[in-house]
Formats: structure tokens, sequence, C-alpha cells
């Protein structure tokens, strides 16, 4: 299944999406969609239409790992 069409089309065949326990009902969430072979998708919860950013699996892991360990706080 593609969303999208174009430059922008991203298949989404079989990728599951979540979000975070932490968001609140303010309307700032992102879902991070897992199940894709080669990446991981993140959108935003108010235009889930538009194409979600992608990364890698390691770039996906290497973000994970930074955000735990406080390197963005």
């Amino acid at each position: 299944m593609s969303e999208l069409t174009g430059r922008d089309a991203v298949d989404l065949a079989g990728v599951t999406w979540r979000t975070s326990s932490y968001t609140a009902n303010a309307g700032n969430c992102v879902e991070v969609g897992s199940g894709a072979a080669d990446y991981i998708a993140v959108r935003d919860t108010k235009d889930r239409g538009r194409a979600p950013a992608r990364a890698s699996h390691a770039a996906w892991c290497a973000f994970m790992a930074a955000t735990k360990s406080g390197a963005f706080s």
C-alpha cells in the first residue's frame, strides 16, 4: 500500500505504528512505524497522510541509544 504518489510514495505495507506511552492529549505526537524491511518510519499524528520520515535500522538504533543516554538533554 502506498499512501502517496511520485517522489513521496512510501510502501507502508506491513508497517505497524505505535505512539509513545508518554504522549499526552496535547496533539504534539509522533508515531514510530516498524515492520518494513529496510527502514523505521516516523510520522506526525496530526498529518498521517504525509510521507513519513525514514531512517535505517542502524541509524534509528543509534538515535535511540543517544536519546536514552541523555545526549539530547
